[in-house]
């Protein structure tokens, strides 16, 4: 018989929480989210990067369930605890009462347009500026809207011209001296003013230094979303809601988002994940200038002195090499990287490198591709011992001829690869190098190349 309340009405038993349990097969190694989320160090991960529950210390409070992004976790019970869940049912207990959400915002449709903000410094856009344009014509076009661009600085009415150039229908200038470096005050100042006033529905920054720090300020003031790092950009026509696909979990999935009820709808993007459009010399549109509604006064940060980095002149850009010869784990070290020296001297290339081989202190950081280095768009791109990780793949996978060189025939890179040689890299890149050589009417160097 079930136990009764003081009121002689049957007593609720207490809801088992159940235990966390992995599903055979689902689990993507994502990066131990689960065990990161977990309140109770109830969850271990083993040599695959997978979770091991610890079912003595799991609370079932359901936090690892719920943040997986492979759906690999779930809740299961003993068969005394489904015992209880049948008697709940039984009584009329059977569902957890569900949360009360308030009411859903309306978007408003007022908000039309696409913009992209243009970076300058010192009077010269960022590349990736005119990168945008290029993207933004196609979200403006699927939007039926114009597409817009505005631009913040001192003495920077000549960039108006060159958004033209690269596809803006109409430019907005706020043009004030107290914009002449870039601050985080006055520049959030002016861009939420013209939004607020303006009100587009798309507005796109580059993932530099400065286009993150301002995007995230602007997104906060604003209370909007912000998706960073973005890989691609597509309109759902019948929401006109913007696709934002970017690498989530470590780069192990790709996730698409949606800022479905908020505007404007805000996106960065890194340099050179968008191809750059022809500029249209000659072309024209309107220019709307508008005031720096704020002093010097009202800024807390001041700019003393601006001093260039030395070592910039020495700096290798690998995001702006038309030929890119890459090195992986499979180099073995770093006095290998020499053969990488070579064949790049011989393309006119620059050598470059994936994360392990960072990681491991073969190369300099400056020189990684890949999710957490730089984004890369040569016309030629020779991986050299990489196999392939996505991480990798969605730095590089964008170049326009990839050539491949690894001696497991099944690696990843191979997916991607325009052409694949399967064998030994130390016999394979030499041969390349001379032949290229030959091809360019160099002579040989044949103590460092075998035949």
């Amino acid at each position: 018989m079930p136990e009764k309340s003081s009121l002689g009405e049957p007593k609720r038993p207490k809801r088992p929480r159940g235990r966390a349990r992995l599903l055979e097969g689902k689990c993507i190694a994502c990066g131990a989210l689960c065990q990161a989320e977990c309140p109770a160090d109830a969850i271990e991960m083993n040599d695959r990067g997978e979770p091991i529950i610890i079912l003595e210390n799991c609370i079932g409070c359901k936090k690892c369930v719920k943040v997986c992004p492979a759906s690999a976790l779930e809740m299961f019970f003993t068969p005394e605890e489904e015992a209880v869940l049948a008697e709940l049912a039984r009584l009329g207990f059977a569902k957890e009462a569900p949360e009360k959400e308030g009411p859903v915002p309306k978007v408003d449709q007022s908000y039309r347009g696409v913009w992209v903000f243009v970076e300058q410094q010192n009077g010269r856009a960022a590349a990736v500026s005119w990168e945008l344009l290029g993207a933004g014509a196609k979200l403006a076009a699927d939007l039926e809207v114009d597409l817009c661009a505005y631009v913040l600085g001192h003495e920077i009415g000549h960039l108006a011209d060159e958004a033209f150039a690269y596809g803006a229908k109409k430019v907005y200038l706020v043009d004030d001296p107290i914009l002449k470096n870039y601050r985080t005050e006055p520049y959030l100042k002016a861009s939420s003013d013209l939004i607020r006033k303006y009100k587009p529905e798309v507005v796109l920054m580059g993932a530099t230094g400065l286009g993150r720090d301002l995007a995230g300020a602007v997104a906060t003031d604003l209370h909007t979303g912000l998706t960073a790092d973005c890989t691609g950009l597509a309109i759902d026509k019948a929401g006109r809601l913007l696709e934002q696909t970017r690498p989530a979990f470590g780069g192990n999935i790709m996730a698409t988002i949606l800022t479905e009820r908020h505007r404007p709808q805000m996106a960065t993007v890194r340099p050179h994940v968008m191809p750059k459009p022809e500029p249209v010399s000659g072309a024209r549109g309107a220019v709307v200038v508008e005031p720096l509604d704020m002093s010097e006064d009202d800024i807390r940060v001041k700019v003393l002195e601006v001093r260039e980095d030395e070592g910039a002149a020495n700096r290798v850009d690998i995001a702006g090499a038309e030929v890119l010869v890459s090195g992986g784990r499979g180099m073995q070290g770093p006095e290998n990287y020499r053969l990488l020296q070579e064949l790049a001297d011989v393309l006119g290339g620059t050598v470059a490198s994936s994360r392990a081989a960072v990681d491991a202190g073969w190369m300099p950081y400056e020189r990684q591709v890949g999710q957490t280095g730089k984004t890369v768009r040569p016309k030629i791109y020779i991986a050299c011992g990489i196999s392939g990780a996505i991480q990798h793949l969605v730095g590089m996978q964008d170049a326009d001829l990839i050539i491949a060189i690894n001696r497991d025939k099944d690696a990843p890179i191979f997916e991607v690869a325009h052409f694949g040689l399967v064998g030994d890299l130390f016999q394979i890149v030499p041969l390349l190098t001379k032949r290229f050589r030959e091809m360019a009417g160099k002579p040989s160097d044949s103590g460092n190349e075998k035949g």
